[in-house]
């Protein structure tokens, strides 16, 4: 391949404390811990508005909150569906804790509470590279590149959060991943209809624990014609429903293929067959099932849903019996209930295991042994295949972007290393600030 080598001069556009890398669900909790810890904060995101996967992906509900009859998440991530509530953007789907949303308000809460935390936003700035710590045999990141429309800029830290989702700063820094053992669970793409008869579809409320919300008429129905081929129906997974407190307007989450999405062409072709399928699926749902018969199509996610990329291997991988059996770490730091759930890649099955009881995320999942400045919070966190297919949802997510932002915040008070804090300080702070990490 032909390569360019280019030299050229980036000013350094601001000087933080901690360095927030990605604006959904766990860049959002994350950044505003670190800052309401006392940390100078800044969060990066690519696209003009915060919230990621719930926003941009379109993916909801934000699932779950409440385990067994207790709530499991909690702190600054209830704090923000109660802020949610406030403005009629939100409604829990008791008693398990699912929230219903309002993506714009979404947007909305999530901006308020990063501006009150003195927060600095830098969007539409999508990160480019990394500079290390010239020092030879140290893994301190010193500054991260960001290209915008004022050209490419540096943003120095004294510590980093890679709230990216897909490792993108991990994997710029040089940071050890998780091996793949198979096939990557599939993306979707979330598509929206308006005239749709929402008072029929039962499984639009995701209110029962132990249930899965998926459609099986639907289901059934697409099985069916896809074996005798009397329609073109594409790949699919669930249908599962969701709503945005607007009358006949709905979530559809039902397209999928196997993409490596981390891989920019394999990305942008994967976004041109499931866009097409969105369509497809728009015709089918309106021939086939009287609640969709008025349905239009209105718009597609602007992003691709993305279940499986990058994991670093930290300093402990959570693994799916650890995390199953809800083993409670002398380090956890944050906790999760959704059901495993794992999606064939070549098929329309899954896996979706049901929790006894909330597991738990230690601390040391949330860090490489050798990278002494850098945390994560997000699905990219170190867990095996089945851990992170519980943990990949949002109310984990922003579990372990709270315990993350409030590590920095510490970490930048002592100036320590992220794997030099008191574990024990750590967990005090968090619930202190609500996080629920007892059995």
């Amino acid at each position: 391949m032909e390569k360019i080598k280019q030299e050229r001069e980036i000013p350094v556009v601001g000087k933080y404390d901690v360095v927030v890398c990605g604006g959904g669900p766990g860049g959002i909790m994350a950044a505003i811990a670190a800052a309401r810890g006392g940390a100078k904060t800044c969060l990066i995101e690519r696209y003009g508005f915060l919230g990621g996967m719930a926003t941009a992906g379109l993916v909801a509900p934000i699932s779950v909150f409440n385990y067994n009859g207790r709530r499991i998440i909690n702190g600054l991530p209830w704090e923000f569906v109660e802020r949610l509530e406030q403005i009629g953007g939100a409604r829990e789907e008791k008693p398990l804790g699912n929230i219903t949303f309002s993506p714009e308000k979404y947007k909305l809460v999530a901006q308020r509470m990063l501006k009150e935390a003195g927060v600095d936003i830098y969007f539409h700035s999508y990160i480019t590279g990394v500079g290390m710590d010239k020092n030879a045999g140290s893994n301190r990141i010193e500054y991260v590149i960001i290209d915008n429309k004022n050209g490419a800029e540096a943003v120095a830290g004294k510590y980093f959060i890679d709230a990216t989702g897909d490792s993108d700063l991990a994997a710029m820094a040089g940071v050890p991943m998780q091996p793949v053992k198979g096939q990557l669970q599939p993306a979707s793409l979330i598509f929206m209809l308006s005239g749709v008869d929402t008072d029929a579809l039962p499984m639009i409320r995701h209110s029962q624990q132990g249930v899965n919300y998926h459609d099986l008429m639907i289901r059934d129905l697409f099985t069916k014609l896809r074996e005798e081929g009397t329609e073109d129906v594409p790949m699919f997974g669930g249908p599962w429903y969701c709503g945005i407190l607007a009358d006949g307007i709905v979530l559809v989450n039902m397209t999928r293929h196997f993409a490596d999405m981390t891989d920019n062409r394999v990305a942008g072709d994967m976004e041109c067959l499931l866009r097409e399928n969105a369509h497809r699926y728009t015709e089918l749902l309106r021939k086939y099932i009287p609640a969709f018969k008025n349905a239009e199509l209105i718009a597609t996610a602007p992003m691709t849903g993305i279940r499986e990329t990058r994991r670093i291997k930290g300093a402990h991988t959570l693994t799916g019996e650890e995390y199953l059996e809800a083993i409670d770490f002398e380090d956890s730091v944050a906790r999760g209930c959704h059901p495993v759930d794992i999606h064939s890649a070549n098929s329309t099955n899954q896996r979706c295991q049901f929790m006894k009881d909330a597991g738990f995320v230690p601390y040391r999942s949330l860090y490489a042994t050798e990278y002494p400045n850098m945390l994560v919070a997000g699905r990219n966190f170190s867990a095996d295949e089945v851990a992170s297919a519980s943990v990949r949802v949002q109310a984990s997510v922003m579990g372990l972007g709270q315990a993350a932002g409030t590590a920095a915040a510490m970490c930048a008070e002592g100036n320590t290393d992220v794997n030099g804090i008191d574990t024990d300080e750590l967990r005090r702070r968090l619930v202190n600030m609500g996080a629920n990490l007892s059995k």
